[in-house]
């Protein structure tokens, strides 16, 4: 059985921790391990084959760190130039397996959810296979708690085996009556997004339903790129390629889906209320508290604090949730509201939508701790053996002062060693490099002076990270 995990999507609905630049699935929501890296770590590895993972361009960094932190090994990391939605992102796995001249079963999953019950979802998955290798498309179909109208449906009808039950209609979010109705019938699961079938058949049953997918990816995977792990398809072959859920584009429409019920405490972190009502640490008030705060008089709330003391007095089913750069308090009953805010803030194009104040890079990460009309000040992280790429700047002059280990620092033509307490200056239009050569994390403080101090003013002549290269 090969895993394959979509770690795409943005999660806008638990701004401010989750932004575009870093989405919920590669924060430490639910554990003291990322999303992604529990994804992997609850599957029986006896079981497994190297996973195989799909994500966006942009974070393949993020994902191939916090693999190798985990100690995770895998497969490869397929990159999306654009986002397709789930149905294209699953061909481009099926299609990597049949490449490699294998026919496995696949297991799909979502990198952002919750699953608390670990032995129940090994069970389900083991029942689940009994009915993927006959050829059958298999989704997992959550045991409701509540009347819950965030989630899709799915209908039970005749039964496999007595392992599962035949699909007898996927159903969109239902108004609270409704879902009331169906709790109440005894039929109908929740949708978890998590499938299973054999990469032949699910290749087979796309190209018989939704043949312009399986055109657009077959020839996307036809040209493809490898650069360390990392496997990006023919970019223009994948932008042809419909935005479709696997859900509509084929198993509403194959006749041989089934649903294995899944009663593992799943739960897909959809909201900041999601992580209240999961969360097993509520105080006697109900109250979920992480990092610095001081209550009183609250109830059933969610208080998240990352950097500063929150002091919460006299509420009930609130949440609050503080960054470097940004608070958000919100009614816990009007949380999926949030993505009005983040709508706003990308319409302003405001940096808040999409980078946190601290910023990862491959190489390490930069804070944006202080700026003014004509300056910034930067603390900036170099992990041991990474190289920033060969720059330069039109408009803006540096200084670097070096906090504690060793920087190896190229300015024009000469390269020279800066450790603790020492600095360096670059001047505006100067090609310059920055690289840790030792053996401990390089900080140091970067002030940048000039008329204009943007991001986009870099201009990178060489890149070991496969970022855009100019020649000189």
């Amino acid at each position: 059985m090969k895993p394959v995990v979509l770690a795409g999507g943005t999660g806008s609905r638990l701004w401010p921790k989750s932004r575009a630049a870093l989405p919920k699935q590669f924060l430490s929501l639910t554990s003291d391990k990322t999303m992604l890296q529990d994804t992997i770590l609850r599957l029986p590895a006896d079981k497994m084959e190297l996973p195989l993972f799909i994500c966006n361009e942009d974070h393949r960094f993020l994902a191939a760190e916090q693999l190798r932190v985990a100690d995770i090994d895998y497969d490869s990391i397929i990159l999306e130039p654009v986002g397709r939605n789930t149905a294209p992102a699953i061909a481009l796995a099926a299609l990597r397996a049949v490449q490699q001249g294998e026919d496995p079963v696949l297991l799909i999953l979502a990198a952002d959810h919750l699953i608390s019950d670990h032995n129940a979802f090994h069970a389900g998955v083991e029942r689940a296979t009994l009915l993927a290798e006959q050829g059958k498309l298999v989704t997992f179909g959550v045991v409701p708690t509540e009347a819950h109208t965030g989630y899709g449906y799915i209908k039970s009808g005749d039964s496999v085996d007595e392992i599962g039950f035949k699909v007898a209609q996927f159903v969109e979010k239902p108004d609270l009556a409704t879902a009331q109705q169906y709790l109440k019938s005894g039929e109908y699961y929740w949708n978890s997004g998590m499938f299973m079938f054999k990469a032949s058949v699910y290749l087979r049953e796309l190209s018989e339903h939704a043949p312009d997918i399986f055109a657009a990816c077959t020839n996307a995977m036809q040209n493809t790129n490898k650069d360390m792990t990392f496997i990006r398809v023919d970019a223009d072959e994948f932008a042809k390629c419909p935005d479709d859920s696997i859900d509509y584009a084929v198993m509403e429409r194959t006749s041989d889906a089934c649903m294995v019920p899944l009663d593992a405490g799943w739960n897909d972190v959809g909201s900041w209320t999601s992580l209240w009502e999961t969360s097993q640490n509520k105080d006697t008030s109900g109250n979920v508290v992480i990092g610095d705060a001081i209550l009183d008089g609250v109830t059933n709330s969610y208080i998240n604090s990352e950097q500063r003391l929150i002091a919460v007095i006299g509420l009930d089913d609130v949440v609050v949730v503080e960054t470097k750069d940004a608070v958000m308090v919100a009614n816990k009953s009007k949380v999926q509201d949030i993505k009005n805010v983040v709508n706003k803030l990308k319409a302003e194009k405001r940096s808040e939508f999409e980078f946190h104040r601290e910023v990862f890079r491959p190489w390490g990460s930069y804070d944006s701790i202080d700026n003014g009309r004509r300056y910034q000040v930067k603390r900036i992280s170099v992990k041991p053996g990474e190289k920033l790429s060969v720059q330069m700047h039109h408009h803006r002059a540096e200084h670097w002062i070096v906090v504690s280990g060793t920087a190896n620092v190229t300015v024009g033509e000469v390269t020279s060693l800066v450790t603790e307490n020492e600095s360096i200056y670059i001047p505006i239009g100067e090609i310059h490099a920055l690289e840790n050569p030792g053996k401990i994390l390089l900080e140091l403080i970067e002030v940048q002076s000039g008329s204009y101090l943007g991001e986009d003013d870099i201009v990178r002549f060489s890149d070991r990270y496969g970022r855009v290269e100019v020649k000189k």
